[in-house]
C-alpha cells in the first residue's frame, strides 16, 4: 500500500464510484441516494460519545438544493474514523438491533498508519456500505476485520440504556 489518501480525495473517489454505479452522489454533502434510501458518511477523525448519541438520534440530513436546502430522512449511517471509536460506541451499536440495522462502523486507523487493515461493523443491508467495503477493497487493498461483540461491560462503565436515548427495539 502505498498510502492512504487525504480523506477528501477519498470522499470523491467513492463519490465517483457511487456516480458510475447510476446513484446520486450529492454534491455538498456526504450522502449517497441508491434504491430509493439516503445513506449518509460521517467522516471524522475521533468521535465522542455524546456527538455519536446527538447525530444517531436525528437520522436526518439537509440537503443543498440551489440556494435553498431541503431535509432528507436517513436510512443508513456510516461513521468512518481516522481513529479507533471507543469501545463503547461499538458496544452500542452491536448490541442493539434496531441501531445495528442502519448504522455501520469503519475504523480506518490501522490504514492511517500505513497497515492495509480496516475494523467494520456492518451489520445493515446498505448497498452503498457493501460498495464502499468493495471499494475499500479494490482500490486500496485494505482487508476488512469485523468488530467483533464483545462481552458485556461492567454496570459502571455501561452507556445508558436504550429508554433513556430513544433508542429502544
Amino acid at each position: 500500500m502505498t498510502g492512504f489518501p487525504q480523506i477528501w480525495e477519498f470522499i470523491d473517489g467513492f463519490k465517483l464510484c457511487c456516480r458510475l454505479k447510476g446513484w446520486r452522489a450529492y454534491e455538498h454533502e456526504d450522502l449517497v441516494e441508491a434504491e430509493g434510501e439516503h445513506h449518509s458518511f460521517v467522516w471524522m477523525r475521533k468521535v465522542h460519545n455524546n456527538t455519536f448519541k446527538r447525530i444517531i438520534i436525528n437520522p436526518r440530513c439537509s440537503v443543498r438544493e440551489g440556494i435553498s436546502y431541503r431535509i432528507v430522512n436517513v436510512s443508513y449511517m456510516a461513521w468512518v474514523l481516522q481513529e479507533a471509536p471507543p469501545e463503547t460506541i461499538t458496544r452500542m451499536v452491536a448490541e442493539r438491533p434496531r441501531l445495528s440495522r442502519r448504522i455501520a462502523i469503519y475504523d480506518l486507523s490501522e490504514a492511517y498508519a500505513g497497515r492495509p487493515i480496516c475494523s467494520s461493523l456492518n451489520e445493515t443491508k446498505s448497498v452503498v456500505f457493501q460498495e464502499f467495503e468493495n471499494f475499500l477493497t479494490t482500490e486500496y487493498h485494505i482487508e476488512l476485520r469485523p468488530i467483533y461483540k464483545l462481552p458485556p461491560l461492567p454496570p459502571e462503565l455501561a452507556p445508558p440504556q436504550p429508554e433513556t436515548l430513544g433508542l429502544s427495539d
